[in-house]
């Protein structure tokens, strides 16, 4: 293999690429990145059984050819190599001779034939959707993921088109997180997309009107980001009927500044820490809404005057919880529903249905 190319273009490919390698792998190819020359692209493949990200970049092959090289060690090299054009050419003992101005660097690489392939699966449905769009999507679900891998259907979001519609819903016991668009798609189709994946295409996409491509199988899919493709394998088993969880009735409702009802929250916030975890206790009554934190270290209040209809309710919940439900709302005024100090907290738009935050309460110890 023989090839020329853009010293910034390699850089960026490879960072991106080497972010689905292996750290500690037990196949060694896995902690490489492949490198195949053909026609006028280079293309880079990281994969670590889970998630694959391959890209193609501008390149002058004189040789084709395809090897596997230490994806931290190169990615290294080229980020200090001196000019803009760099060579890369490889000989038969899978020595790899890079050049960029009066450096070289050799280094040893590994066959291809090391390397695993890349799943290839048949495409069952297709959707096209405006990465600025899928960027907020997934922004504003992925957060309430889970991570707690005795329940591996939880630990990715569910991805459901129905009438044009897409929904994307996040669940991990102590919170939900639901974000709805309208799409271009007949589709009728669902499936569990895994919490990591979706951080990589978070990375990927852009804030650009460009529609992007994804690419559906049975067990796997594909992201299609300009010249990117993210394949990661879907996550199977039942999800919860997420319907059946938010509250029906309304005995309580607001509609607050968002930044107020943030702020006001970090506020009783500075009590906690990671060893330290008190519930924000929160009392809603006719036209303010009382906030307290008591813990070890000490207590705080504060008063938001805000217009409240229907009952008077106090509840408590996990501070982190309910700040990442507002921040993720992208709204300047919210609408709070509440059922009782027990029922779930329910956020979400003061007009229509683009979002839908709960946060499940915490029982809160009578104080004496």
């Amino acid at each position: 293999m023989k090839i020329s190319c853009l010293r910034t273009d390699l850089v960026s490919a490879i960072s991106n690429v080497s972010r689905a390698v292996s750290t500690k792998a037990s196949i060694p190819a896995l902690e490489g990145v492949l490198i195949k020359a053909c026609g006028d692209s280079l293309n880079i493949s990281g994969y670590n059984l889970e998630i694959g990200i391959t890209t193609d970049v501008e390149a002058s092959v004189m040789k084709e050819g395809e090897i596997v090289l230490s994806a931290k060690l190169f990615l290294d090299i080229v980020r200090k190599l001196p000019e803009e054009i760099v060579t890369i050419e490889t000989d038969d003992r899978m020595v790899t001779y890079i050049t960029c101005g009066k450096v070289d660097y050799q280094i040893v690489g590994m066959s291809s034939v090391e390397y695993p392939d890349l799943p290839t699966f048949q495409e069952t449905d297709s959707i096209e959707i405006n990465s600025k769009l899928l960027r907020d999507m997934i922004r504003q679900t992925v957060y309430a993921v889970s991570d707690n891998t005795a329940k591996p259907i939880y630990t990715g979001s569910l991805y459901e088109i129905s009438g044009g519609i897409l929904r994307i819903v996040a669940i991990d016991g102590f919170r939900m997180a639901i974000r709805s668009e309208n799409v271009s798609s007949e589709s009728n189709t669902s499936f569990v997309v895994p919490g990591k994946t979706q951080l990589e295409v978070l990375k990927l996409l852009s804030d650009d009107e460009e529609n992007i491509r994804i690419l559906v199988g049975q067990r796997h899919i594909t992201f299609m980001i300009n010249s990117y493709s993210v394949i990661s394998r879907l996550i199977e088993g039942s999800f919860l009927d997420y319907k059946s969880t938010i509250p029906a009735s309304e005995k309580t409702e607001l509609v607050i500044n968002t930044r107020m009802m943030i702020d006001s929250v970090e506020r009783m916030s500075l009590l906690n820490s990671d060893r330290i975890q008190s519930p924000v206790r929160c009392k809603f009554n006719e036209n303010e809404i009382r906030l307290s934190c008591a813990s070890a270290v000490g207590r705080a209040n504060d008063v938001i005057s805000v217009p409240i209809i229907g009952e008077s309710v106090e509840i408590g919940f996990n501070n982190r919880y309910m700040l990442e439900a507002l921040r993720n709302t992208d709204t300047d005024e919210v609408k709070i529903v509440l059922n009782g100090p027990i029922s779930p907290i329910v956020i979400k738009p003061v007009k229509g249905d683009s979002f839908l935050s709960i946060v499940v309460p915490v029982r809160l110890a009578n104080e004496g």
